[in-house]
């Protein structure tokens, strides 16, 4: 599906998220996923392990943060949730990922990311999904510097900075009935 097929049933939740929403609406256009423009489109993911209601986070060393898997879409690619899920096989290694409870988005944000390894600051207009894993053992880092940790919704909140992945993993922890 196209970013504006998933968009078009989306709610966002307030006003902000609105105003991200239309951001994102507005950059969409046959480039909507190229890394050049300064506004693009990425596709994320929080992956879950529902029976024990954890999640899994990432250190993202440029952004010196724990975080979602996730990120650009390879040429071509225009499906965001096609690409948070590749995104997080390839992060994770784990290869059984399905949307839970279902494909639909759980929150769009637009996301100031500084400059870095040689490009320009920028922002993404990310699309955020949940994806679960009946194997929570099998995830393995893409890399040494990119560590991860299966962590209770609390825990990842107690970890994260981020006000807006703060809010995923809030909306998440209302989908594995929980109360922050």
């Amino acid at each position: 599906m196209t970013v504006d097929s998933w968009l078009a049933t989306y709610v966002p939740r307030s006003v902000e998220e609105r105003l991200d929403v239309d951001r994102v609406r507005s950059a969409l256009g046959p480039h909507a996923f190229d890394r050049a423009r300064p506004l693009h489109v990425t596709g994320s993911a929080v992956i879950v392990h529902p029976p024990t209601r954890r999640v899994l986070l990432r250190w993202h060393e440029r952004q010196q943060a724990w975080l979602q898997v996730g990120g650009h879409g390879d040429p071509g690619e225009d499906d965001p949730f096609a690409i948070a899920r590749r995104e997080a096989a390839e992060e994770t290694g784990l290869e059984d990922l399905l949307a839970w409870p279902d494909d639909s988005i759980l929150h769009v944000v637009v996301v100031p990311v500084p400059a870095g390894r040689g490009e320009p600051a920028h922002e993404h207009a990310d699309v955020r999904y949940v994806l679960a894993t009946s194997s929570p053992d099998s995830a393995q880092p893409e890399t040494d510097d990119a560590p991860m940790q299966w962590l209770s919704v609390e825990d990842a909140l107690a970890l994260t900075q981020e006000e807006n992945l703060r809010e995923s993993l809030r909306r998440v922890d209302e989908l594995l009935g929980g109360h922050h």
